[in-house]
């Protein structure tokens, strides 16, 4: 079983992931944290994109989900609760998603500042693109262009580890984004996204090997990229969270994690 050296606190091994589901893509998070935790995994950056789907995170109640489950369904949007921080937003096709599992003292690092950072490595993305923007100020995490949010950040601490991370609009849906929910529960705020801003058209792989450069020199790590075999091998984590029925803006039940 592999061992993480005690010299590799500023190493982040990056996996490009391709298209997974939200919930498998959380299962692997998990089972990665354990083992990082455990000193069997290296801190890892997880790049992919999902296919359509909301996720509410640990402040949100349902009630800025505006669309019925049904209307949900009609569109192949997936709801589902989650434990990171923040309330709703929306992940699909065209769009970078990044889940940094990063021990945080070992790089010398706490929450604020991991959050900070990851700002900080898509603003410097987003300007080799063309794209000025800047972060939301505070109380609204994420990274701002033109007065909408091209970037949305919410993160979990799990006894120091940190999970979840960003989502960067490239050429995504902004039609589901901005109808199906108030994003990140910002009344009169919406979504955009780097093609809507009027920079290029990206891949989303492409993007991801891009990003990761900026992430490495924010973060002060030496990235090196590893086969996704290696996460499929890790022992599962613990089952998820019992569920808790929630009403969305409707009056509808949904159900989340405890």
């Amino acid at each position: 079983m592999l061992r993480v050296s005690s010299d590799s606190g500023r190493r982040v091994r990056a996996y490009w992931l391709g298209t997974v589901p939200y919930r498998q893509a959380w299962d692997v998070q998990r089972s990665a944290v354990a083992a990082i935790r455990a000193g069997t995994q290296p801190d890892s950056l997880l790049l992919l994109e999902h296919p359509h789907v909301f996720t509410i995170g640990r402040r949100g109640d349902g009630s800025t989900l505006l669309w019925s489950e049904t209307e949900c369904a009609r569109h192949g949007v997936e709801v589902v609760w989650t434990d990171r921080g923040g309330d709703a937003t929306y992940h699909g096709p065209g769009q970078l998603v990044g889940y940094p599992l990063l021990d945080l003292p070992r790089l010398g690092s706490d929450i604020l500042r991991h959050i900070r950072d990851l700002e900080r490595s898509l603003i410097a993305y987003l300007r080799v693109l063309g794209l000025e923007a800047e972060p939301g100020g505070e109380g609204m995490t994420g990274v701002w262009s033109g007065g909408a949010k091209v970037a949305a950040i919410g993160v979990k601490l799990n006894q120091h580890v940190t999970s979840h991370g960003f989502a960067c609009n490239l050429t995504t849906d902004l039609d589901i984004f901005n109808e199906g929910i108030v994003p990140c529960g910002l009344v009169g705020r919406r979504a955009t996204s780097v093609l809507e801003l009027g920079g290029p058209r990206l891949e989303v792989a492409r993007a991801a090997r891009d990003y990761t450069e900026h992430f490495a020199r924010v973060f002060d790590v030496e990235v090196s990229w590893g086969d996704p075999a290696e996460l499929t091998s890790l022992p599962p984590a613990d089952a998820e969270s019992p569920a808790l029925r929630v009403l969305n803006v409707r009056g509808e039940e949904f159900s989340r994690p405890v």
